[in-house]
């Protein structure tokens, strides 16, 4: 049996972390430092399907007060249709969902599967990316690995992309990042405010070593630009881009040229993946894991 929540309830119940749009879809913002001072935020989404149910697009520590509000949104996690993990190294907070949702369907990516098969995985996503899609569309970037991506310190480059149609919102992981308002280091950095903008795993092995490789996920963007409604895009770490995501993922494609090339003629070489990652190892809070 579906949830009998109104929209209106709904609103009631999100927390004040959550950004929402109509037709339910929330974003669930979390705190996440590195080393205990960093702060990089992580985020889970919420999706409302036409039968009545939630999807949950990864997760995040569940504070009393959010695991209050969730449970009241979602019947005390009854109404899960599933718990989809999208980023390989996006791990930490599923033990504890797990806990707390003993009987929710949790598919992952191939690592989770081989890293926390005390989850009990209903299965690897890959394989159901059309199995709610009158909802929600997903796709895995091409050009890329997603199986066994490494170096594991810092190739955090793929994720399943999510589309929520109705709510014409797409929640991604560490391939993209937004900065609203970025502080000054990221500035100098040469990060500008309001800009999306790829992982900057990209310059380094974050595309297959191929002279293919660049092109293969030039292309893999451009047909989701193509054939995506969406103005929102919700990114891991950092910020929300509330409107117009596909012309800021056009502008980065196009801002993105320069490196295609760089590293098409790196492949054609056989010149192996620059150590530079943009110093995205020093991230990661645990480990190899950044969320």
């Amino acid at each position: 049996m579906g949830s009998s929540h109104s929209i209106e309830d709904e609103k009631r119940l999100i927390p004040s972390e959550t950004w929402g749009l109509e037709g339910g879809f929330w974003n669930v913002r979390a705190s996440f430092k590195v080393k205990s001072i960093l702060e990089i935020g992580t985020h889970m989404s919420i999706i409302r399907l036409q039968n009545g149910k939630f999807l949950v697009i990864d997760t995040v520590p569940l504070d009393p007060r959010l695991k209050e509000e969730f449970d009241q949104l979602t019947n005390n996690g009854k109404d899960i249709e599933a718990v989809i993990a999208t980023h390989p190294f996006h791990t930490l907070a599923f033990p504890a969902f797990r806990e707390a949702y003993p009987d929710a369907p949790f598919y992952g990516c191939p690592r989770h599967l081989r890293t926390q098969p005390e989850l009990k995985w209903e299965g690897e996503i890959s394989q159901h990316l059309c199995r709610w899609k009158e909802d929600v569309e997903m796709r895995i970037p091409a050009g890329c690995e997603y199986v066994a991506p490494v170096p594991e310190a810092s190739n955090h480059f793929v994720s399943v992309w999510v589309l929520a149609k109705k709510q014409k919102c797409v929640h991604v992981d560490d391939t993209l990042n937004y900065f609203a308002d970025p502080n000054l280091l990221m500035k100098v950095a040469g990060v500008h405010k309001e800009e999306l903008m790829f992982h900057p795993s990209m310059k380094g092995p974050g595309l297959y070593p191929t002279p293919e490789a660049p092109e293969q996920f030039k292309q893999w963007v451009l047909k989701v630009i193509q054939e995506w409604e969406f103005e929102a895009v919700c990114t891991a770490h950092r910020d929300i881009l509330p409107r117009g995501g596909r012309q800021k993922l056009a502008k980065a494609l196009n801002a993105a040229e320069p490196l295609f090339a760089d590293l098409k003629k790196r492949n054609e070489k056989g010149g192996v993946a620059q150590k530079e990652d943009g110093g995205s190892a020093q991230y990661n809070v645990e480990g190899c894991e950044c969320g």
